[in-house]
């Protein structure tokens, strides 16, 4: 978890609201969390997420990319930080590395198809972050 997510005296930046059930989820999550407009794009970061078994830690730094869209508009992708490694030392595919916010995050290029497609007022931060981590989950299977 990065410092400024473990400071007592923090204040989460919110340079953008989410829907009203996304802020209710995250704030009940027990996760720190902020809402980051850097240029035109917009991410919603989480502090502290649950990462499976397997890539020798227990948590990560994770960001979404909100576009203008949204709800109605998918979330794509997952961005972690610090980037991290199968601990079984197997290869990782789709990964890219980013800057952002004075940090380097590992991208993770994973879509949503055909079979799981966004369903617009069904899909949200929850249902895209249990994707991520099924992602994750996967990954470490293989």
């Amino acid at each position: 978890m990065s410092a400024v997510a473990q400071d007592p005296a923090w204040a989460p930046r919110r340079h953008f609201r989410l829907p009203h059930d996304d802020e209710a989820f995250l704030d009940g999550s027990g996760w720190r969390w902020e809402t980051v407009a850097d240029a035109s794009v917009r991410r919603l970061i989480i502090y502290g997420f649950p990462v499976p078994l397997g890539y020798g830690r227990e948590v990560v730094d994770l960001y979404l990319r909100i576009d203008g869209g949204y709800p109605d508009a998918l979330i794509d992708m997952v961005y972690v930080a610090p980037a991290f490694a199968k601990v079984t030392g197997g290869a990782i595919g789709a990964l890219s590395m980013e800057p952002f916010d004075g940090r380097t995050w590992q991208r993770w290029s994973r879509h949503r198809t055909a079979a799981n497609p966004w369903r617009p007022g069904l899909d949200n931060v929850q249902t895209h972050l249990a994707l991520a981590t099924e992602w994750f989950a996967r990954e470490v299977r293989q």
